[in-house]
């Protein structure tokens, strides 16, 4: 029996780390593409791809992976149009949502999010109704013995780079910046040698939403990971700010 216990929780951990391994691929995946679509496939040229690609590497994706993800990028995957989309709404609480699409098929897509968005019991909204309350920005994110906020804060004002803020706690630091300071700030971590684990832009609410319900942020994590889920969303952006007596509870179930 106890060697039955044992590899049965063999398998569990192993399902976990299988799983997890596949979202962080998904999410460099969509990265790449992304990176790709916007600056082309030179990564001389290309800081935003330059840096995807070192993520990807440093996360042991696969380069069939990573090369299939360029090339969707690039439109070269069976003569695919790739449309962006945005789509808008309101989950629990108020809270606003932002899902960035890049799909060969309008339609599809948009039944797939709306049955999402049903399931969910949460709410699509007109195009521009959320979209003002967020900003696009650059975000970088470096883990482990490089996490240190002055030597990232010195890198960037050597460099001369437009930065808004940089932050670390707990083994992880955070760079968020103007989209136009992305290549400087790329090249400034490059010349540094710090390794970085994300590098993308996103969109960054303006203003945020207090979360104080456990419950309406357990509700809003799980829409957000089903959202993330579909293939052709390449990213969701939303302002929900959990207390740190709900961040504590959701860690803690």
């Amino acid at each position: 029996m106890s060697g039955h216990s044992k590899w049965s929780t063999i398998k569990h951990k192993k399902a976990a780390v299988d799983a997890k391994k596949g979202k962080i691929f998904s999410r460099l995946s969509k990265e790449l593409t992304l990176a790709a679509r916007a600056g082309g496939g030179d990564i001389t040229a290309n800081p935003r791809l330059r840096s995807a690609i070192s993520a990807a590497r440093d996360a042991n994706m696969p380069n069939d992976n990573v090369q299939r993800a360029i090339k969707k990028g690039l439109g070269e995957l069976g003569g695919a149009v790739l449309e962006e989309m945005v789509y808008e709404g309101f989950c629990g609480g108020g809270v606003a949502v932002l899902v960035d699409i890049l799909s060969d098929n309008r339609n599809r897509t948009a039944a797939e999010i709306r049955s999402i968005f049903n399931k969910a019991n949460n709410t699509m909204a007109s195009s521009g109704s959320v979209a003002r309350l967020f900003s696009r920005k650059a975000r970088f994110v470096i883990v482990g013995e490089q996490a240190d906020e002055d030597k990232l804060i010195e890198i960037c004002l050597n460099a001369g780079v437009d930065v808004d803020d940089i932050w670390a706690d707990d083994g992880q630091a955070e760079i968020t910046a103007p989209p136009e300071a992305f290549d400087g700030i790329v090249k400034a971590l490059e010349e540094a040698n710090i390794q970085v684990s994300e590098s993308t832009v996103v969109k960054l609410a303006d203003t945020m939403m207090p979360v104080t319900d456990v419950n309406i942020a357990r509700q809003i994590n799980n829409f957000v990971e089903a959202l993330e889920e579909q293939d052709d969303v390449q990213g969701v952006s939303t302002n929900a700010e959990f207390t740190d007596e709900v961040m504590a509870k959701l860690a803690a179930e």
